[in-house]
């Protein structure tokens, strides 16, 4: 069993398995499908109704660029008939409380629900009950929600984790500078890895935990230390692993981070050290800015996880439930009917066919004249620099 030597927020060790780590994951074509159910079942009768969707932050951009827009397009074009609430509480549950309740004023029937702390979230769970409203849970599970729509995030973490051991093998990648050292020094010491997690009251954070802990058992890795990120906060965890670097100075080889966010603020600490290259390093959520780590170098990888899809069928459901059906899930996630979806994992050589061919970003959008001579060396193909100046 791998165990953290030093580090702040431990990780709970108690959290619940998710019923069918593979088997329960929900592929395009099963959202196709609960799409298809939704305009066929309801032809007969035009819903109405109001939705509230409540997000739990912005600093990740997934959720202003992609969740939001996708949920509000999804459920006007299926519902014509129906409003939609939406509100950002920025990482705050009394602000969260605050707008669920404002919603539950307002008339919602649905509340879609990501939640900043899924304890103090139970609260808004029972009052809409009490009001008569069914909840969603969004991206995090919540107790005595009526459905949950997510990732599977403990096997998130399990490719986060293999991704890494991977790259710190030295039979698959002999170009790590510090283990040529070691074994020139003849020490029998393995790669040294820093784990940097979520925020420790989003549940997704320890499943990612549970999953990459998972993957690096049995190898040689050395996990130096371990966090748990205040608020999936960027700068906090820059600050963290600016600490470990100088704490562990020359034994870091490698760094999971939990999330594109939080890798942007390893990466930084990693550069701010003055180590070139930056050790390989992880992250999910298939951020722009990430995507433009890994053409250049500085990031290993990312998990790209289709959040219009999963946008997508939040709002299906919601639609499905403003017309009192009973939607067919894929899975039960301690007794609430789920529906999950899978994960893929992005390495520098799957940008062009999962990124660019996919239609996430266009090869304009991330070769920009920063990164423009790492597309070319990568065969991406960007715009000119006339057309991106």
């Amino acid at each position: 069993m791998i165990a953290p030597r030093a580090g702040g927020n431990e990780v709970p060790r108690g959290r619940r398995r998710r019923a069918g780590l593979a088997a329960a994951l929900l592929t395009a074509g099963a959202a196709a499908m609960l799409s298809a159910c939704v305009a066929t079942s309801g032809a007969a009768a035009t819903p109405s109704g109001t939705v509230g969707l409540l997000l739990p932050e912005s600093q990740t951009a997934r959720y202003e660029a992609s969740d939001h827009p996708t949920f509000a397009r999804v459920v006007s074009s299926r519902c014509p008939g129906c409003d939609v609430l939406y509100a950002n509480a920025g990482q705050d549950v009394a602000s969260q409380q605050e707008q669920a309740e404002s919603m539950l004023v307002r008339g919602a029937d649905v509340l879609v629900l990501d939640a900043v702390d899924t304890v103090a979230a139970v609260g808004i769970v029972e009052e809409a009950h009490r009001l008569g409203a069914k909840v969603i849970a969004y991206d995090r599970f919540v107790d005595g929600a009526d459905y949950y729509v997510s990732y599977d995030y403990e096997f998130l973490g399990y490719l986060m984790g293999s991704a890494l051991a991977g790259a710190l093998d030295p039979d698959v990648d002999p170009g790590l500078t510090t283990i040529e050292a070691r074994a020139a020094a003849g020490t029998t010491q393995g790669p040294g890895v820093l784990l940097v997690q979520g925020a420790v009251t989003d549940p997704n954070s320890r499943a990612i935990a549970d999953g990459a802990h998972r993957a690096l058992e049995g190898t040689d890795i050395d996990v130096l230390a371990e966090y748990h990120t205040p608020d999936w906060s960027p700068d906090k965890a820059t600050e963290w692993v600016e600490a470990m670097l100088t704490r562990y100075r020359g034994q870091v080889d490698g760094i999971l981070a939990a999330s594109d966010g939080v890798a942007g603020g390893a990466v930084a600490a990693a550069k701010a050290a003055g180590l070139d290259p930056v050790p390989p390093t992880t992250g999910q959520d298939g951020e722009l800015a990430a995507v433009q780590r890994i053409v250049a170098g500085d990031q290993y990888m990312t998990i790209y996880k289709a959040t219009d899809q999963q946008a997508a069928t939040a709002a299906e459901l919601a639609v499905r439930v403003l017309r009192g059906q009973d939607p067919r899930t894929t899975a039960v996630t301690d007794g609430v009917p789920t529906l999950l979806l899978a994960p893929r994992a992005v390495g520098a050589d799957d940008i062009e066919h999962v990124i660019v061919d996919g239609h996430v970003y266009t090869a304009d959008q991330i070769c920009t004249p920063s990164y423009r001579a790492a597309c070319e060396a990568r065969g991406l193909v960007g715009g000119t620099q006339e057309e991106q100046g």
